[in-house]
């Protein structure tokens, strides 16, 4: 598994694609500081430009790169290594080079002009994120053997985790207005991993008008330690499900 896991991580490291990923994301995030007098200001233009960026690669490059190593695969199932193993290590790799990539072009920036609490929450936060879109990656590259169908799953659930999940809530929440939804909208907010990173990066700059409104009711119940610990908690179930799904099948597909 370790032989697999440095194969896959050096061969995805030596990619052009994550190198100008790791490039596009230290561009935008230099240039954010660099432009803001303001360090709070900063954080919040990298954080909206990471909201959209690392998601969609995370999810688009490795659902992409598990296609067309499928012969590979192939290659590793004729040796004597479990399923379970090759899976674990192609996942294992993937994840590392996506939350390198994500460290050089996002976390050093942050450490060199951000507070540095603000700073940790957000590089442990969005590593996290990074990790939870590649295990979507993997669900939907092991559901199809149909690229184009696969590469499509992929997208369309960044599209509904990036895009649609706030302004499904908000039409839910003006729908129901006259009844006390507000617990309802907290448990909502654990159905978006997105959601939940910029939560968690906002609550730790006190930024309440730039919550909206689930971040808002979020904050109200769970604004202390107990809130980001069942935050990261909740993130941790969006890698374990997705990738322990994916595995399953994996173990089941006929390759």
């Amino acid at each position: 598994m370790i032989k697999i896991l440095k194969y896959v991580t050096l061969d995805i490291l030596k990619n052009k694609v994550v190198l100008f990923y790791a490039l596009l994301l230290a561009l935008f995030s230099w240039s954010a500081f660099s432009l803001e007098d303001n360090p709070v200001k900063g954080v919040i233009t990298v954080l909206n430009i990471v909201l959209l960026t690392v998601p969609l690669m995370s999810v688009l490059f490795p659902t992409i790169y598990v296609y067309n190593s499928s012969e590979f695969i192939e290659l590793l199932l004729s040796h004597p290594v479990k399923r379970s193993k090759i899976w674990k290590a192609l996942f294992a790799g993937l994840s590392l080079s996506m939350v390198m990539a994500y460290w050089i072009g996002v976390g050093i920036p942050l450490l060199v002009f951000a507070d540095w609490n603000v700073a940790v929450m957000m590089i442990a936060a969005g590593s996290l994120v990074s990790v939870i879109f590649v295990a979507v990656a993997f669900l939907s590259s092991i559901i199809t053997r149909d690229k184009a169908r696969g590469i499509g799953a992929s997208i369309i659930l960044w599209l509904y985790f990036a895009i649609l999940f706030d302004a499904l809530v908000l039409f839910l929440f003006f729908q129901f207005a006259d009844y006390p939804i507000e617990k309802a909208v907290v448990v909502l907010s654990a159905f978006s991993p997105i959601d939940l990173f910029r939560i968690l990066v906002l609550l730790k700059l006190d930024v309440s008008a730039m919550l909206g409104y689930t971040g808002a009711i979020f904050k109200y119940f769970f604004g202390h330690a107990g809130g980001l610990v069942l935050s990261f908690a909740l993130l941790l179930l969006w890698i374990v499900i997705p990738f322990y799904w994916s595995q399953k099948k994996f173990k089941k597909k006929d390759l």
